[in-house]
């Protein structure tokens, strides 16, 4: 485990069909691996903001399918996006809905907030975007600290004109966006001292290290 302030320890289960099938039909046995490693960020910004690109053309996920389920098939369909974006110098990408192409869904690996006034936002999770435990913690220290927090549908519209927008995920724990492009036009956001996000990550990197108590509930003591 890196020292306090220089990492974590990433634990990432997989779960693997094993079995000898070669048609298409449930695996009879599965493996189940367990990968641990020390990390530092996610993204090579560090805690920099994030420049993110909104992509309209491909989608993450479709209503019915499996946009809700932390699996590989959430994670393919991104690729070709996510590489064109950061081949632009961006960090990332935001995909809308697949439905009415309007609605904000998620990051390719982490979920999004916005930040407007005292009232956090994020999409809901309703099976096309991981219900991520980073985001549920998240919304829970928001409440406690005395934000209004809503779980809705969030429009491109709303978001431009945003205070703040940040991301969450195990990797990336609350990461700020400092700008977000759509159709050519970059928008610029608030980071830095004295956001919801610098706020968010203190509380929650305080209770996983210790620093904070952890009222929640949440750690567990292992010797």
């Amino acid at each position: 485990v890196p020292p306090p302030g220089k990492g974590s320890m990433y634990v990432r289960p997989l779960l693997i069909g094993t079995g000898s099938v070669l048609g298409l039909a449930p695996a009879r046995e599965c493996t189940f691996i367990t990968y641990v490693s020390p990390v530092g960020n996610y993204y090579k910004e560090g805690s920099a903001p994030l420049n993110l690109v909104i992509e309209e053309t491909m989608h993450r996920a479709t209503p019915g399918g499996t946009g809700g389920v932390k699996t590989i098939t959430n994670y393919a369909p991104v690729l070709k996006a996510l590489t064109h974006a950061k081949s632009r110098g961006f960090s990332d990408v935001i995909y809308l809905d697949s439905v009415k192409k309007k609605y904000l869904e998620e990051v390719s690996a982490c979920n999004v907030f916005i930040v407007k006034g005292n009232r956090i936002s994020t999409p809901p999770a309703q099976g096309t975007i991981l219900p991520g435990i980073t985001r549920k913690s998240i919304i829970d220290i928001a409440i406690d600290q005395g934000y209004q927090v809503e779980e809705r549908a969030i429009e491109v519209d709303e978001l431009i004109d945003s205070d703040e927008v940040f991301c969450t995920g195990t990797a990336v724990v609350v990461a700020p966006v400092g700008s977000i492009t759509f159709r050519g036009i970059r928008f610029d956001y608030n980071t830095g001292a004295g956001t919801a996000s610098v706020k968010l990550h203190s509380i929650l990197t305080g209770i996983q290290t210790g620093l904070i108590k952890d009222k929640m509930g949440w750690t567990v003591e292992i010797n």
